[in-house]
């Protein structure tokens, strides 16, 4: 295909990419992913190869929800999760407005006293550039630290008490609420953006002018990072409009 490589956002401006999660053994013996939350986006997993399984918390309580080629899993926000390498996992991530949680719209579950300090919170959550080994090093740290808060919250919810569930929350909305204006024009850029045209269009036709179909044409893109360190596994990202901000601590 000739033309343009790329140059407009995704459909419904989605943020993309690839996800093999982490085949690091955590404290429980399972291997994956740091857990954590979205507070605006869903996000969902197409998954594309292998086995495992996406672990949730959530007012329905606790979930091990399998994966296997051909599922898709998605989860709304507010939902904490935690992807489960179980044979050879690779999953297509789509993430609603344009990747908005690699803008900081994830909160991982590190336990209550470093949520409770974001200056703590933010050294824990931070990585080195680069896909290295101090960059490594430093993720693993960050998916333990993730996963020891994680399992005292599963713990409680399982018990029957959300009591811990819900105050990550209210930290978790702390921790992210001055950022709330950054969010906002990322998102008008974008979803809202890539909205309001469909609107424009469709008043065109009921109007009887299919001018915009003038600028119809094709894009391609190839990867632009192989095997990059994201919140659940190595990634694959694409230097798309919109599909994965660059990193924010996520």
């Amino acid at each position: 295909m000739s033309g343009p490589v790329f140059g407009a956002p995704l459909p419904g401006a989605v943020g993309l990419s690839h996800l093999s999660p982490y085949d690091w053994e955590a404290a429980d013996g399972l291997c994956g992913g740091s857990p954590h939350l979205h507070l605006v986006c869903t996000e969902a997993y197409v998954v594309t190869g292998g086995r495992g399984a996406v672990q949730t918390l959530s007012p329905d309580g606790h979930r091990d929800i399998p994966l296997r080629p051909g599922t898709v899993a998605w989860f709304t926000p507010g939902t904490v999760h935690r992807m489960v390498q179980g044979d050879g996992l690779r999953t297509t991530v789509l993430m609603q407005n344009s990747g908005l949680p690699e803008a900081g719209d994830a909160v991982f579950t590190f336990p209550p006293e470093v949520l409770a300090d974001p200056g703590r919170y933010a050294a824990a959550a931070a990585l080195p550039p680069g896909t290295g080994p101090e960059t490594e090093a430093a993720a693993r740290r960050r998916r333990d630290l993730a996963v020891e808060g994680y399992l005292g919250l599963r713990e409680a919810l399982v018990a029957g008490d959300a009591g811990p569930y819900r105050e990550f929350q209210r930290a978790a909305a702390r921790l992210v609420r001055d950022r709330v204006p950054v969010w906002r024009e990322l998102w008008r850029a974008g979803a809202l953006a890539a909205a309001e045209r469909t609107g424009a269009h469709l008043d065109a036709l009921a109007a009887g002018d299919p001018a915009h179909l003038g600028e119809a044409t094709a894009y391609r893109a190839e990867p632009s990072r192989l095997g990059g360190f994201g919140m659940c596994g190595r990634r694959d990202e694409y230097a798309l409009p919109g599909a994965t901000v660059p990193y924010d601590g996520a």
